[in-house]
């Protein structure tokens, strides 16, 4: 299928090509963008991070490569690109199929209910200069994610605040985008927080 057959529309759309093309014992972050339509920046930053929030992120390693995923992909957009590329240290990357399909299972029933309340609304902070805002923070973020490897949990509220943007973008809710603006200044508190909390117990 075109890029433009594939592009999802849905948060569970997303969910449903991601699943579609689980075959065999790992999928590769390549197969991942071909899936999705590499003109599709949002379902690409959304399915990235939502493997980052969900049951998959106990994969060692991962919320460091979501974090050079979403910095390259995020990049690419404040570029104007509108294809997306990944290098290829990255795409020849493989996550295993069952984490995979685990975290699809887990994030079905969040999805559903979050879907609910999404719908096309200000749109003005979808459009430049305004989007640049949330993209330059989650792009800072990015920077940070890696540390976050040793601090539960820190790494999995960093992705669901990436999610949110992603998912504001992709049905093109801008109240969403504004909620994910404030939750990005509360990461680095909430990550302070609960790695002090685990490290204390």
């Amino acid at each position: 299928m075109s890029d433009e057959e594939q592009e999802p529309t849905t948060l569970s759309e997303v969910l449903d090509q991601l699943e579609q093309l689980v075959d065999g014992d790992t999928v590769t972050i390549d197969q991942m963008v071909q899936q999705m339509g590499s003109h599709s920046f949002a379902s690409l930053m959304l399915i990235f991070a939502l493997i980052s929030t969900s049951p998959a992120s106990a994969i060692p390693g991962i919320t460091t490569l979501v974090a050079l995923i979403e910095f390259v992909l995020v990049a690419q957009i404040i570029l104007g690109r509108e294809v997306a590329w990944l290098p290829s240290f990255i795409s020849r990357k493989g996550l295993s199929s069952e984490k995979l399909c685990e975290g699809i299972r887990w994030l079905r029933r969040p999805v559903r209910f979050i879907e609910k309340f999404l719908k096309p609304r200000l749109h003005i902070l979808l459009v430049r200069p305004w989007i640049y805002l949330p993209l330059s923070l989650i792009l800072a973020l990015t920077l940070f994610m890696p540390l976050m490897e040793v601090i539960p949990l820190s790494g999995s509220i960093a992705s669901a605040v990436i999610a949110a943007f992603a998912a504001g973008m992709l049905t093109r809710d801008g109240l969403l985008v504004a909620l994910s603006l404030l939750l990005l200044a509360a990461v680095p508190v909430a990550a302070g927080y609960f790695g002090f909390s685990a490290h204390g117990r």
